[in-house]
């Protein structure tokens, strides 16, 4: 089954060091060389800062957009990774291992897989976006 791990953190203060980035940097890239190695990596990225998300919402029928993530909160949502994992168990085990648990939290999150009546990946996926997107 496929899980997302979602990591948050509180963003820092101000820049850090070089030298602080190269072991943030070296540690992420271990730890998604482990997750490659094991064939449980699926996908992921890393985000830019909060401070240039935009958020969409529709208020009595109209869209709203509006600078700035979805919520003010402490932490924010820097990135993630998608695996494979045999259970929700083994999940929370890779979760654990990421560096972003050391500082932030880890959210465990199963994906949605083909929900009854979503098409299937094609042409008609894309009509369907493009027909909610009109």
């Amino acid at each position: 089954m496929e899980y997302a791990l979602l990591i948050y953190s509180e963003p820092p203060q101000s820049q850090p060091p070089a030298e602080q980035m190269k072991q943030v940097t070296d540690a992420y890239n271990v730890y998604t060389k482990a997750l490659v190695d094991a064939g449980a990596m699926r996908g992921g990225e890393a985000l830019q800062d909060g401070k240039t998300a935009t958020t969409v919402r529709f208020s009595n029928g109209s869209k709203v957009v509006t600078d700035g993530p979805f919520a003010e909160t402490k932490e924010e949502f820097g990135g993630f990774y998608l695996i494979e994992a045999a259970n929700l168990d083994e999940a929370i085990a890779w979760a654990a291992k990421c560096p972003g648990a050391q500082w932030g939290s880890m959210e465990v999150r199963p994906i949605w897989e083909n929900p009854g009546g979503m098409p299937e990946e094609g042409a008609d996926a894309k009509q369907a976006v493009g027909a909610a997107a009109g």
